[in-house]
């Protein structure tokens, strides 16, 4: 006789995550464990958010820091803390993997969860009215931070979205120990603005009331507080940052900048549908293909495109310029080149993307 075949239990799939991914997280986990040994305290490290009359996207983190003595001087700068720390020390704070965060909008709370590298990036559905919106966050025993969230009004049909890098501040980020110098060691004082910039963004803001504007960049949300003080000193518009996480994915050694860029286009195209953007870069990177991507998948969502053209020398630290790879992509939205701000500018008045003010 034949015994009959046993059953084979269905097993759940598991998820193939990468090697590096799985080295980060043992790390946080050791990093966490010692830091709560120490009596580290869990601190909410909160982002300015947006949003539009029915939706609201809060952006924060979570990581663990000392606890000042009462009295002590650190007690005293305790509340700026990251406001006043250099960019290497911002690298070396204790993430809170997956933390159970409260959000408090009005008086509607949400309890939502960080991601591995302690990132609260999340949507909330609810009506808030056009303006500047405070919202309170805490975590565990953590002090409450406020957080601000600007709405954009609905007949709002103007945006502006602009790179940072070489955009904004030159950083020619290319070249590795400049790059690592300007992420790491310098503070907002040391790094350079872009000649012109902050007025051309600023002209262009003042044509809609209520704008919305974001800043959109490759870097580390641990130089978050460092870009903020960087384009409130250089009086650049107030804005939310759309900033990434250094370090290994689920799939791969490293994050790719231009899959956070891209991603991060499609997700404003959406969430603001009567928006048109005039969108801001430079030619050293890859600012031209991705907004030229754009704008062939949604031809009537950009207005315009500024392109910072970089000097001959940053050029070459960037690996060369790709103009005209994005004259073959874009299509019928004006585009201008320029070294600064104020070509670029008369530029847009001239093919009246914008009207001079």
């Amino acid at each position: 006789m034949f015994s009959s075949p046993k059953k084979q239990r269905s097993r759940p799939a598991r998820e193939v995550v990468h090697v590096a991914a799985r080295l980060e997280d043992r790390l946080h986990e050791w990093r966490r464990s010692w830091a709560r040994r120490r009596k580290l305290a869990v601190t909410v490290v909160p982002y300015r958010g947006y949003g539009s009359p029915s939706q609201v996207r809060v952006l924060c983190r979570v990581l663990l820091t000392r606890v000042p003595k009462p009295g002590s001087r650190l007690a005293k700068k305790f509340a700026k803390r990251f406001d006043g720390v250099r960019g290497w020390r911002s690298f070396v704070s204790v993430p809170v993997s997956h933390a159970m965060v409260t959000i408090t909008i009005n008086s509607e709370t949400h309890l939502v969860t960080a991601d591995r590298g302690g990132v609260v990036d999340t949507l909330i559905n609810m009506s808030l009215s056009p303006g500047i919106h405070k919202v309170r966050i805490q975590s565990e025993d953590s002090e409450v931070a406020e957080a601000e969230v600007n709405i954009a009004p609905a007949e709002a049909t103007l945006g502006l979205i602009s790179d940072v890098d070489d955009t904004v501040m030159v950083t020619a980020l290319p070249r590795p120990f400049l790059a690592f110098w300007n992420a790491f060691v310098l503070n907002e004082h040391a790094r350079v603005p872009t000649a012109g910039m902050a007025v051309l963004l600023s002209r262009i803001v003042r044509h809609q009331k209520g704008m919305p504007v974001f800043y959109l960049s490759t870097g580390a949300w641990n130089v978050a507080p460092t870009l903020r003080r960087f384009l409130s000193r250089n009086l650049y518009p107030v804005g939310a940052m759309l900033l990434t996480d250094w370090g290994p994915t689920h799939d791969r050694w490293f994050r790719s900048g231009q899959e956070h860029k891209r991603t991060q286009l499609e997700r404003l195209a959406k969430e603001f549908p009567n928006v048109k953007w005039i969108l801001v870069g430079d030619d050293g990177q890859h600012d031209e293909e991705l907004y030229a991507e754009f704008e062939v998948k949604h031809p009537d969502r950009v207005a315009g495109v500024a392109i910072r053209q970089l000097s001959t020398s940053e050029a070459v630290l960037a690996g060369g310029r790709k103009k005209g790879l994005a004259k073959s992509l874009h299509g019928g939205a004006p585009w201008v080149y320029g070294g600064d701000g104020a070509s670029l500018f008369d530029q847009l008045i001239s093919l009246g993307v914008i009207e001079y003010q």
